[in-house]
């Protein structure tokens, strides 16, 4: 009896050596993955793209919104369609033009990259919350260094990856924690949320959405919501 229990103990052991083995190589694998995600993401040449984008901004109850086209191949780039539901005047065009070009000229000394995912995402820390026939879900810790160095360690994310188109579908982020991106500025609550879309094997933007909540120079309440929502795209070749 007494070597039959010893040999049930030696072979639990066994099988469980095994099991942690097989969650390590798969956790691996999963790792390996997202990380060509993010590589397919970073080869993706966003400036070749002509596309519409819809923007909505809620700034404690100031609401706006705007409808704005790039088109590679214009010598503007960017044409103001629709703001605050109206057809742009010739100044607010003008204006947006003007804008949109200073922005354009710091995205190109900045290599077109916008949003780093690797900067985002610390692949280190990527755990496995769940997967199925379609998609792996992934825990991650997050450093982003636009939100400052208080922010670190009290932000949390999540990914969904695609099995199917092997690209990253959407991320999560939030706070646990109230945090101070800047001097005077308070942020209690925080969540941002991107999904992408991928044609062919380019990884681009579907939607951008922001909800945070917080307070500046002590006293003044921030509330802001803000939505942007990608469409019509079309690959625009030099």
């Amino acid at each position: 009896m007494k070597k039959y229990y010893l040999l049930v103990i030696c072979l639990g052991a066994v099988f469980n050596a095994l099991a942690t083995q097989n969650t390590t190589e798969e956790l691996v694998s999963f790792k390996e993955k997202i990380n060509h995600a993010i590589v397919k993401f970073e080869q993706t040449k966003r400036e070749h793209w002509s596309y519409t984008v819809s923007r909505y901004e809620d700034e404690e109850g100031d609401i706006t919104s705007s409808i704005e086209q790039y088109s590679p191949q214009s010598s503007e780039g960017w044409f103001l369609k629709q703001i605050n539901g109206q057809q742009p005047t010739k100044k607010q065009t003008k204006a947006f033009a003007k804008k949109k070009n200073k922005q354009s000229n710091k995205t190109k000394q900045e290599n077109n990259i916008q949003l780093s995912l690797r900067e985002l995402i610390n692949q280190q820390s990527l755990s496995l919350i769940s997967t199925d026939d379609k998609h792996i879900v992934m825990a991650f810790d997050v450093d982003w260094k636009k939100l400052g160095k208080d922010s670190i360690g009290k932000l949390q994310g999540k990914l969904r990856y695609q099995k199917e188109k092997q690209f990253i579908e959407k991320i999560s982020i939030w706070n646990n924690a109230e945090f101070s991106p800047m001097f005077t500025a308070k942020i209690t609550d925080l969540a941002v949320t991107f999904t992408f879309l991928q044609i062919n094997e380019a990884v681009l933007s579907k939607q951008y959405e922001m909800r945070m909540k917080g307070t500046f120079a002590y006293f003044t309440e921030i509330n802001e919501t803000s939505l942007d929502s990608f469409s019509d795209y079309l690959y625009k070749a030099n």
